[in-house]
């Protein structure tokens, strides 16, 4: 079952000014919609009580119920292998959305958990779509969405199957630059809340060639690292690496 528990239902007026207050409010579900419609999707947006690291947002298979926005920290989804063994499927940051795989099936085929105490806001479907049908914008944006997902996981594939392992880093490291930079974080020094061993996982490379990577930029001055902080030195040269596969990652 789902992790999350919700707090007491707010009224509306609080929900507005949570929503509104948030900063980033033009990032996540409510982008395009009229301030009237907003208003009403703020009423069914659920709170929920911060979610401890190495904690479940869902499980691969819980019904479905609910999509999920990220108000701060960092998660990471995932599926299992026919033998069991987890396959990183992304890495998600603040004002971003998980759950979409599930609209289909009814069924999470993916799991996600915090990688670092994470905030969120969650969604009943079952009211974003009685609200769709009288706000076609939220209908737009929730495609919208979709179709962003879709086209980052055939991205993602073809990042695995004809790029470098060089490649593959470099493009992760400037795909999380750019949508920290969409929430207006910097965008050369944030940490990678993830662990060298996820980041195989995800690019498909053994553990040890990511922190051999992670050494060869530093050597190259491109990057240094601390623990989990990055400092990206030369954003031209990690950009030069990655090639065309630009966000793939």
């Amino acid at each position: 079952m789902a992790a999350t528990q919700a707090l007491p239902t707010l009224d509306a007026a609080r929900l507005k000014i949570a929503c509104k207050s948030c900063s980033l409010f033009e990032l996540c579900l409510p982008l395009g919609l009229e301030s009237n419609d907003l208003d009403r999707l703020e009423t069914i947006i659920q709170r929920a009580k911060p979610l401890t690291p190495g904690t479940h947002v869902f499980h691969v298979g819980d019904p479905f119920r609910a999509i999920y926005a990220i108000r701060s920290g960092s998660l990471k989804s995932y599926t299992l292998t026919n033998d069991g063994e987890e396959q990183i499927t992304g890495f998600h940051l603040p004002g971003e959305l998980v759950g979409l795989d599930a609209i289909s099936t009814n069924a999470h085929h993916c799991g996600a958990i915090a990688l670092e105490t994470v905030s969120i806001c969650t969604i009943p479907f079952d009211q974003i779509q009685t609200l769709s049908q009288t706000i076609p914008s939220l209908g737009q944006q929730l495609l919208r969405l979709m179709s962003m997902e879709i086209m980052h996981n055939q991205d993602h594939l073809a990042t695995l199957s004809k790029k470098s392992a060089d490649q593959r880093l470099a493009a992760l490291l400037i795909s999380i630059s750019e949508r920290y930079k969409r929430r207006g974080f910097s965008e050369s020094e944030f940490n990678l809340t993830m662990s060298r061993g996820d980041i195989g996982n995800y690019l498909g490379l053994a553990i040890e060639t990511v922190s051999r990577l992670f050494t060869k930029f530093q050597q190259q001055n491109i990057l240094e690292t601390q623990r989990k902080f990055v400092r990206i030195l030369d954003m031209q040269q990690l950009k030069t690496i990655a090639g065309s596969c630009g966000t793939a990652c």
